[in-house]
Formats: structure tokens, sequence, C-alpha cells
């Protein structure tokens, strides 16, 4: 979820671009007294109180304005949830401006919600959501909301606050010293900023010391560039390169968030796709690889490896601007420089099958995350050394006791959040040992990437420079396709062999350490046909076996309903599991379906995924969330499982806001008791109270760019059966035309 809808102008006048298409009745606009109107419309229409007016609420669904002096001709009536739930919007965003009145046109009120929505995406909440590491936005860039929060009942976050008294830290890698001597610059000259500039060691980032400046968190350097200040003569000046975060707490460069956002903002945030594209070029080039997100305990994992897809993806839209080809160039050169140190050396390579793991490097538990999140780990553990969860988790981290088993559960749990997939029952506890589906599909596509870039771009040489190089290389040795396209094959070969598998028609991860095939079964099975690693019987076999068993009446689920199994206590529903649907997994399943020629079945899925989308937007006062329930439409939004659902909690209009959710598994003392469980997994809490835990909510960057992406393959009969609310059995039944 972005941060707010647009907000008034000095006028406090709701306008719509579209005004001078519509009907004369769409052009009725009328002044109103704003606390009023407002306190008027929910007294009428909230009828369950919860500051939002939606399908819940069993007011009259008839709203009149201008009941206060307004002539006659100028009333109008507001009807239905999703009209009335604009004007509550609008009505509240005018009040945060301080507005006594404001202007209501019925044009805006009635705007489809295709249309609302997607504007809101492209022309507010991403704005909201860009972010750049330099004198101007750094204050807004670096704080770090996970480690600022501060909670009650003796239960304290894993990374502790900084203990200097700088509020801001950022660290800059040893091979960016312009940067060190700009940052230390901006330190100086604002010292209200309290900026703490840090340099990272030379040589290679251990576990060990990503663990010794865990009470010393900072945001870590991104890209920079030298510009000329627009209409002046002066000395160039050090700019940050943009980047997009999801939003609340997550203030920071995600990696595969931020590629599946940029997705949707290739045709109106250009600069900012290329910025990202720049930013993961620096991370692998100062970090060797591109990180989970750019914070100082990110150091040791990265996240799922889709940066040649999305250089070229960004290629192909700027290839007429003079630097395309430079950052394409780079972007492949770093992209192989990841591939080799992190990819596929040890101990992610499995040597025999010749496939990759998620093996992020770290000790202890992850430090993001509050001790709570592990209740249910590190009970035992309480009980056998009579400690309090806090207790516990700080003799653990500090390794004072030593616990292999423990050890290995979060060598795991570090694994499952390098997969991007926390949490889910295919991976969790295992997923250190599994060569999966969507990682080695994800480096299938890289080799072929470059092979294709090498060959195309660069005919057919390309020459590694100094910051490029691999351990053993020569500076300047030219590679070819050739050598790619050899280890695609290879790669190809061994995900038939090892994670095909025929009798049912469908990929499954392979154990490396017990030599067998899971049987947990992962939409990720269909990114196969994203990368083209299945061949046509085996795309065949995959939509006649393996898609039935996600395809869902919003869109694809996670996994199948019985690799969730039973939920229980001692099988708790998570967020990654069936019946839950995600953005990455939609859109490169339509892809992927497209390339092998199942138009139908892409369209088919593609309209479900945006119609759910719309309707819980259009009847839950314009709430976007970061998953959905896909089994159902009424209530697809409403998600309980770990720590809910981003996006689904706020008054009035979709902002960033918190989530309140119930933790009665803790006593008011700290001690772990018979039923604590995890409550919540990436995210932390900032407010134990009362068996109440206030965690902030997260932006739904995955969701809009899903979005925006979809949208622009309907075609105008699609885009208005969504906007009017047909769902896909009716829309086929009159042979409705998907394709834009």
């Amino acid at each position: 979820m972005a941060s707010a809808l647009p907000i008034a102008d000095k006028d406090s006048t709701f306008t719509d671009s579209r005004d001078k298409d519509k009907s004369k009745s769409n052009h009725e606009s009328i002044s109103v007294d704003v606390d009023t109107t407002m306190r008027d419309l929910l007294a009428r229409e909230d009828t369950d109180g919860d500051c939002l007016i939606t399908i819940d609420d069993r007011g009259p669904k008839n709203f009149p304005l201008g009941r206060y002096g307004t002539p006659e001709k100028s009333k109008f009536d507001v009807q239905g949830v999703y009209q009335l739930s604009n004007l509550l919007q609008e009505l509240f965003l005018a009040q945060q401006q301080g507005r006594a009145t404001a202007t209501v046109k019925r044009a805006q009120l009635e705007e489809d919600p295709v249309h609302r929505l997607s504007r809101l995406i492209t022309t507010t909440w991403w704005d909201n959501l860009t972010r750049r590491l330099d004198a101007d936005g750094i204050d807004r860039a670096a704080p770090d909301n996970l480690t600022q929060r501060r909670d009650a009942d003796g239960i304290k976050p894993t990374v502790s606050t900084p203990k200097s008294k700088s509020s801001l830290r950022i660290y800059v890698p040893p091979g960016a010293p312009e940067q060190f001597a700009y940052y230390s610059t901006v330190a100086k000259d604002r010292p209200a900023m309290d900026l703490d500039v840090q340099w990272l060691p030379d040589g290679e980032i251990t576990a060990d010391f990503i663990k010794s400046i865990n009470d010393k968190p900072g945001i870590l350097a991104l890209d920079m560039e030298a510009v000329q200040p627009q209409g002046q003569s002066v000395t160039k000046q050090m700019k940050g390169v943009p980047f997009i975060v999801p939003g609340d707490q997550f203030n920071e460069l995600y990696n595969w968030d931020a590629c599946f956002c940029a997705l949707g903002m290739l045709d109106n945030h250009l600069a900012v796709v290329k910025g990202i594209v720049k930013n993961f070029i620096f991370e692998i080039k100062h970090y060797g690889k591109i990180l989970n997100a750019n914070r100082s305990y990110y150091l040791g994992r990265a996240q799922p490896p889709l940066l040649t897809w999305l250089a070229l993806k960004t290629f192909h839209r700027t290839k007429h601007e003079p630097d395309a080809l430079g950052i394409l160039k780079a972007a492949i050169l770093a992209a192989r420089k990841e591939y080799h140190s992190w990819w596929t050396s040890m101990p992610r390579l499995d040597a025999e099958s010749g496939l990759s793991r998620y093996r992020p490097i770290g000790k202890g538990s992850p430090p993001e995350c509050r001790p709570v999140v592990f209740a249910h780990v590190f009970m035992p553990y309480g009980k056998k050394y009579d400690m309090t969860l806090q207790e516990v988790s700080d003799v653990y981290n500090k390794g004072s006791i030593s616990e292999p088993d423990l050890d290995i559960f979060f060598d795991h749990d570090r694994a499952v959040r390098e997969s991007g997939h926390d949490t889910s029952n295919r991976v969790e506890g295992v997923c250190a040992d599994l060569a999966t589906v969507d990682l080695n599909c994800l480096l299938f596509q890289i080799e072929n990437d470059i092979a294709s870039t090498i060959h195309t771009h660069f005919n057919d040489g390309l020459a590694i420079p100094e910051n490029y190089v691999i351990p053993g290389e020569k500076v300047d040795t030219v590679e070819t396709s050739r050598l790619w396209r050899e280890r695609a094959e290879k790669r190809k070969a061994s995900i038939d062999k090892y994670l095909w598998n025929e009798q049912k028609g469908i990929y499954l991860d392979y154990n490396t350490v017990t030599r067998q095939q899971s049987t947990a079964e992962s939409v990720t099975c269909l990114w196969s046909l994203w990368c083209g690693a299945a061949n046509k019987s085996q795309a065949e076999r995959l939509v006649e076996h393996a898609l039935p068993k996600f395809e869902c009446i919003g869109g694809l689920s996670s996994t199948s309903e019985s690799t969730r199994g039973t939920v229980t206590e001692e099988n708790p529903q998570k967020q990654w599991d069936y019946p839950y649907g995600w953005a990455p997994h939609q859109v490169l399943a339509w892809d992927g379906l497209r390339s092998y020629g199942f138009h139908n079945e892409a369209d088919r899925l593609a309209y479900r995924w945006l119609h759910m989308m719309t309707e819980t937007f259009r009847n839950w006062n314009g709430t976007v969330v970061e998953k959905y329930d896909v089994t159902q439409l009424e209530r697809s939004h409403s998600v309980d499982a770990e720590y809910g659902n981003q996006g689904r909690n706020f008054k009035y209009a979709p902002q960033e806001g918190c989530v309140i959710a119930r933790m009665n598994k803790i006593s008011k003392k700290g001690r772990l008791t018979e039923n604590a469980v995890s409550v919540g997994r990436t995210l932390g809490l900032s407010k134990c109270s009362k068996g109440t835990v206030l965690v902030q909510s997260k932006a739904n960057t995955l969701q809009n760019g899903s979005y925006i992406y979809g949208i622009s393959s309907m075609g105008e009969e699609a885009k208005k059966a969504l906007a009017d609310g047909v769902s896909w059995e009716d829309f086929s039944k009159r042979g409705g035309t998907v394709p834009a």
C-alpha cells in the first residue's frame, strides 16, 4: 500500500483529467463544509464504526450532498459503497490539509475503479515511496523504522537502537571514497541531522562482522551521480540515484519488491526504474550481491536474482537514450559477477546436482526480527534455562549458550528469507538444503540473458573490466555467448533430472541432503515456462496437471492445498501457502504461459487477479493489500496468517498505517507461555501492552506493479468489464475478449 491518496490542490477541488470526456451530469460539482459533511456521512453510512465505508456497513447507501443552503439545482446524491467511500477519502484528505470547505465533483466520485486505482498508483503512491540517499533525501531515506520502534513489557528488539547519539547512520563501502567524503560533508554542514558516517571494512564481509554491528545498524550507501543543477553553471553536484521502497517500516531498497514494482513503472517512472537497475549494479560491485535490502544487518543475505530480466526490460524502453547500452553492459557484467561469486559458489552450489540453493551467511536469529517472532522456537530453551523470551534470545545471540538445533533452525530460516517466501510449509525447516525450482529457473534465465545480450549487443564478445573480474580471472578477458549457452544447457539437464517429475507432471524442489525430490507443490513450477526451461511436452503437462492445483477464483495460490495441509496449532497457516496469492507468482505465470502459446490461460489468470484486486478496492474503501486469499472474492483481503495483511488496517483513506494484532501468548512479565507461537516473521513489534501488539504496515509495491502490468495487457472491453465488476465466468460466458 502506498502512503496516501492525492491530496486536494490549493483550492481543495477534486478534479479528474477525464472530466472533459464526461457527460454533462458528471460535471456537477458542489461546495461542502468538510467537517460537517464528513461527520454526517460517517454517522449515516459507517454503521460498524470502523471509520470506513464498506460492504459490511448497513447504512442506506445514499447520501445527499448539498443540504446546507445549497441551491436545489446544485444538489446531488452520492450512491453506493464505492462512491460513498470515495467521498469519505476525499473529505478526509481535505481535512488533513486543514480545509474548511471543499468542492466535490461528481465525476471524481464516479471515476471507474480501474482508472482510479491505476491513477493513484502511477501519479501518487509511487512518488511517495521514491527515495534518494543524498543531502536532500537522506533524512527521509536513512531512518530505520525496524530498529527505532521502542517496545514495552521488557521485550526488546534483536537489533538494538543505535547506542551512539546518532539517530541516522550510513555505511559506505571502501570502494566509494567520494561518497564517504560527500556524506561526511553533509554531516558537518547539517549537524541537526545527526548523521554518523562509517566505513565498511576492506575485504570479505563475514557473519561475525555482521553480528558485531547489529547494535549499530545503518543504511548501506547506494549509487550516486554528478549532475548539473538546472539553469546553473556551478560545479556538478552529487545526487542520489532514485529507488523505490515498500514503505512504512520498510524504508530501504528491497530486491524483488523493487523488481516487480519497476515492472509497472516502466511507462511512467522510467527514471526511477533506471535508478533501481543502477543501484543493483552498485550493490553487486561493492557488496558482492543484490542484498535482501540495503541495511547493515542484510549484508549476508541476497534475494531472488532478477537483474538481467529487469535490465533488459529497461533497455528496451530506453535504447534511444545515449546511456542505455552502457547501463545494460554494466548490468550484465554485474549479474555475471553475482552469478559466480554468490549463486554458483560454495556453499550455495550443490556440486553433485549442479543446482544452487539459498544459503545466506549469518549467526544467531535474523537481527531484523523481534524475539517474539521465534517464541515457538525459543520456548523449549526458555524452560530449559528458566529464562524469559528476551533472556534466552540474548544469551543465544551472544554465543553464551551452544544449541546446535537452534543453529540449524536459523540456517534454514535465513534461507527462507533469502528465497523471498517467508514463510511456507514448502521451505520451512529445510530451505538451506533445497535446490528450489524458482532459484534454478532464475539462474537459467540469467544464463540465457547473458548469452543473448553478449551475442546481440556486444558482437559476441564482452571484455571483463577490473571491477567485475572474479578470482583467478584476468582483466579484459573476453567472454562469448557460447560459454553461457553451455551453462544454460547444463542447468536445463539438471533441472530435468532432479526437479522434473514426469509421473506428476510438475517440477518439484530437490533436497540435496536426502537426495530426494520434495513432495511440496509450489506455483513456482510455472517459472519453468517463464524462463523457457520446459520443453513442449513438459509445458503441456504442467498446464494440464499442475496449473489446476493452484488456479483459484482470484488467481494463483502460492502452493497447493495439500502442501499447506490441515491448519492446526502445530501447523499454523503461513502467508506463502494456499490459499494466499502474491504478485510475483501471478506475473511470471502470465508471461510464461503466453511465451508457450497458452494465451487463453494467461488471459484468464490475469483477469481473475485484476478482478479480485479491483473488487477489493471497490468494496473495501480503496484497500490494496500485499497478499490475497485467492479462493474467494468477498473478503479476499482478510488475511490473518502470521503478522496479518499489510494495507488492510487504516481509517478514512488508505495511507501508511498500523496493524493491530492480538498477542495473548506471552505473559505480562515476558515469560513464555505454553502456547507461544510466532505472530510475525519479517516484521517486529512496536508496542506490547495488555496483550496488544502494534505492527507497522507495509506498502504494497508488489501488488501495485502487478496491477499496472496486468491492466496493460487488457483491451478496452476487458477494462470496462473489470470496472463494471464482471467476473471472469460471466465475462467469458458472453464471449468477452481480453487482449489489448
